[in-house]
């Protein structure tokens, strides 16, 4: 019989010690394993919703809030400007292109943004059925919104005021569904999109609407843009926040949590390959007799040591193999909370480079922690361990 066939047999013999070591190598790998998968998915989608926005234009509070609530629309925002200030910024030489944006109601949990065709074209969102809004109250559906909420073509309903709750309902003017976006994988995809007029309509009659707006997003022309802007707008209500400068400020910020979150799993990695080498050391001391009567029968030494080896690199294999099974129902898991809470999917569980290197490492430390035990196989005193009997 081979060594590996054997090695297996062995492995499933000792159900309790093989169960324990695989058991904590899996939570190690596992943990890491789902730091990788989160992290690339956020990270995907931060920079593909921030593509080409180097400013965004809204009032006064908290610059990482501004990002939040008008790039990737997960927070409330710090307030409303009116748009013939927002204008000037808009109009400035050094801006290329400026979107605005208005909104403070929902559908089903789903924001209504106010916006403009140039907003859709910023994503690269393609109208899949139907036609894009071109008068108030005509809303064109992001691909998870029409999914989750089953609005279709011709379609009517009626928004409900704020962003988080459903019972203040605004019965007295509805919107009607003229067409869908394909998936972009974008925030668009969530959202629902009209004319600025119908968010001002909504609570007055829109040739009276009071002109104000959420936010604007900017491209900027000219880098002075960056060092230009907050000076202009120094003494008034609003403020310009920089995308980039925000999410790397907030990614740092989580690197210390998920920093310390790393080493705990190393250490029960570490702990994992401690049990795997005990596991196999006590393996080695009770079958010494079987090993010696191995030896007697024509197994050369080397035959040992592969058995041995083996037996670690099995367990070594179960530990990994579980971990990443692991780490993929996290990712169901906290996908699913993220889409119920943010209605976002980040439930990617193809592989990524850094597993590669994961798993590589783990055999490799797996397999020094065998060759400990592995190697007193080869030093065995077979007479000594015959006479002694079992």
């Amino acid at each position: 019989m081979k060594a590996s066939k054997l090695a297996r047999r062995n492995v499933l013999h000792r159900p309790l010690e093989t169960g324990l070591s695989v058991l904590l190598l899996a939570f190690g790998v596992g943990i890491i394993s789902l730091m990788l998968l989160m992290q690339r998915s956020l990270t995907e989608d931060l920079d593909r919703n921030i593509k080409d926005i180097d400013l965004v234009l809204g009032a006064k509070g908290s610059p990482l809030q501004l990002i939040l609530a008008n790039v990737y629309h997960v927070d409330v925002p710090t307030g409303n400007i009116k748009l013939a200030d927002a204008r000037k910024i808009m109009r400035h030489p050094y801006i290329e292109e400026a979107i605005p944006l208005a909104y403070g109601d929902n559908y089903d949990l789903f924001r209504i943004v106010g916006t403009e065709p140039s907003y859709a074209a910023h994503y690269g969102a393609e109208i899949a059925e139907g036609q894009t809004f071109e008068a108030p109250f005509e809303v064109v559906l992001g691909q998870e919104v029409a999914a989750e909420t089953g609005l279709s073509i011709g379609d009517t309903f009626y928004s409900a005021h704020g962003l988080t709750d459903g019972t203040d309902v605004h019965r007295d003017k509805a919107y009607t569904v003229v067409g869908t976006f394909q998936r972009t994988g974008a925030v668009i995809d969530q959202l629902i999109l009209t004319p600025i007029a119908s968010v001002w309509g909504v609570h007055e009659d829109v040739e009276d609407a009071d002109e104000e707006i959420t936010a604007v997003l900017l491209k900027k022309k000219n880098p002075l843009a960056i060092l230009t802007l907050p000076n202009l707008l120094r003494n008034t209500p609003m403020q310009v926040a920089l995308p980039a400068i925000e999410m790397n400020r907030l990614t740092q910020q989580f690197g210390i949590g998920l920093q310390t979150i790393r080493a705990v799993a190393l250490l029960i990695m570490g702990l994992s390959f401690i049990s795997v080498f005990i596991a196999l050391y006590a393996s080695l001391r009770d079958r010494r007799y079987e090993l010696a009567l191995l030896r007697t029968m024509g197994a050369p030494p080397q035959r040992l040591f592969s058995l041995v080896l083996f037996e670690g690199l099995w367990m070594t294999a179960g530990g990994i193999l579980a971990g990443l099974v692991l780490s993929r129902i996290g990712v169901v898991v906290l996908g699913q909370v993220l889409a119920d809470r943010f209605h976002y999917d980040v439930t990617q569980l193809a592989p990524v480079w850094g597993e590669l290197v994961l798993v590589a490492a783990a055999l490799l430390v797996g397999a020094l922690a065998a060759g400990i035990p592995a190697r007193s196989a080869l030093k065995m005193d077979i007479s000594n361990t015959l006479g002694q009997g079992r």
